[in-house]
């Protein structure tokens, strides 16, 4: 769906710059849009090495675990059901973590991996092997939503891409969206954890 409404999008731009006699401007933006766009990538691809590296280097160095240690309260607030030493606590941790820090890209494999993890306990729960509430198949679990709706609204102290960005396109003070990055974060990661408070409390019912 999405291709068909960017390529209507840019079919329509195209017969109204043919029928206004600005074909000219269409080829100029074509160009200039592929050569800001490999800039942009090569920016962000050493932000993105510099950030992934720095998580590989606090997970092999313990940080992770340590601070895996310090959030388990919370991870067993958020999954109730999820067994405490189960292999995805420590992928959804790092997953939380590196959201928190605004490492959208270094986060993107522990989610992955959790997904995979949560999926196989949904499978060991239908097969009697694992406590916990079961879903009807093809249909994600309790775990699943709940960690989805964390990942996506999550709080995040330092949005590193969007600095990245904001620094990449000229801004005066690339670090100003800090302040206002944490206050809608932190209302959209309340808001996402009362919803999913509310729909686990409506299964159990």
């Amino acid at each position: 769906m999405l291709n068909f409404l960017w390529a209507g999008m840019i079919l329509t731009g195209i017969v109204f710059a043919a029928f206004t006699g600005r074909m000219p401007d269409i080829t100029n933006a074509a160009l200039d849009s592929s050569k800001e766009a490999i800039t942009l990538c090569i920016t962000m691809t050493g932000v993105m090495s510099f950030w992934v590296g720095f998580m590989e280097i606090a997970e092999k160095s313990g940080i992770v675990e340590g601070a895996s240690r310090r959030i388990r309260p919370l991870i067993r607030f958020l999954f109730p059901y999820l067994p405490e030493r189960h292999p995805a606590v420590g992928h959804i941790t790092t997953n939380i973590i590196a959201n928190v820090l605004g490492l959208g890209w270094a986060a993107t494999p522990a989610g992955l991996k959790a997904m995979e993890e949560l999926s196989k306990l949904e499978e060991d729960r239908r097969n009697g092997r694992m406590p916990g509430p079961v879903r009807k198949r093809g249909s994600a679990s309790n775990e699943m939503c709940t960690f989805l709706i964390i990942n996506i609204s999550s709080l995040q102290l330092i949005p590193v891409n969007v600095i990245a960005y904001r620094s990449q396109y000229g801004s005066v003070n690339p670090a100003a969206i800090v302040g206002p990055g944490i206050a809608a974060t932190a209302v959209s990661t309340i808001a996402g954890v009362i919803y999913c408070k509310i729909m686990d409390g409506k299964q159990r019912a």
